[in-house]
């Protein structure tokens, strides 16, 4: 059973309840066709929470992988992925990147305000995890985590002046509904769908390259239009047929 969280009208977040680690590791790997690998996971110890790699203080706990070899782990296959679960059913579940995807991962903010252009312009949005540490994970296809840093600076910017961190070969996301400790879980900003990925890395370089109060993204084909409706706030200047982004105070 999933229930959706508003937050903005580009990015509603599913919450999965009510599923299994194990069960959901098993979809992932049968439905999605993504490689799989279990991290570590959580153990309560007088009442609190604590990785189960033993580093109090761990920067990720439950959340990371539990062996230096995980790439070896990692595996596309419904039934190893079940048995490896049933071995430790509290095992965070993590995707290696590189591999059937890779991922841009940014600031919660510049993702949900990336997110809310995309969406006006009607792009095809593929799946996106928002994190407990404040961080989006937009998946892309694989070889863009190389592309979508030049295709920043190509606009004028920095990876390092959008927060951008782009995984590729050896790197991993964690995915829902994995826990990151008492912080909370994983959860899907944008839920995957049939028809994902495509051009959303050259997409996402474009609308998060743009500076708040000017107008929106001119590098993608005009035929993409805006949305007039969003809860981010716009306003349409005079005479003009672009919007202006102006995000809403909190």
């Amino acid at each position: 059973m999933e229930e959706t969280i508003e937050a903005t009208e580009a990015a509603q977040i599913p919450k999965q309840r009510g599923e299994s680690l194990l069960e959901t590791a098993v979809r992932y790997a049968e439905e999605r066709h993504w490689d799989v690998f279990p991290g570590t996971w959580l153990e309560a110890v007088d009442g609190v929470q604590h990785c189960s790699c033993g580093d109090a203080a761990c920067s990720a706990p439950g959340a990371h992988p539990s062996r230096a070899d995980w790439g070896t782990q990692a595996t596309g296959s419904a039934t190893v992925a079940r048995r490896m679960w049933s071995k430790q059913p509290l095992s965070s579940i993590l995707l290696p990147t590189g591999r059937t995807f890779d991922a841009i991962s940014v600031a919660e903010t510049a993702g949900f305000l990336a997110l809310a252009r995309m969406e006006r312009m009607e792009l095809t949005l593929g799946p996106v995890t928002l994190t407990p540490d404040r961080r989006m994970h937009f998946f892309v296809l694989p070889g863009a985590s190389v592309k979508v840093p030049d295709l920043v600076r190509k606009l004028g910017w920095t990876p390092s002046s959008l927060d951008l961190v782009a995984l590729g070969e050896g790197s991993y996301v964690a995915a829902p509904p994995t826990r990151f400790g008492s912080r909370g879980a994983v959860q899907w900003a944008c839920r995957p769908t049939p028809d994902v990925y495509k051009r959303q890395g050259v997409d996402l370089a474009a609308c998060l390259c743009v500076r708040p109060g000017s107008l929106a993204p001119t590098s993608l084909p005009r035929r993409r239009r805006l949305r007039v409706r969003d809860r981010c706030g716009l306003s349409r200047p005079r005479g003009g047929a672009a919007y202006w982004i102006q995000p809403r105070a909190p």
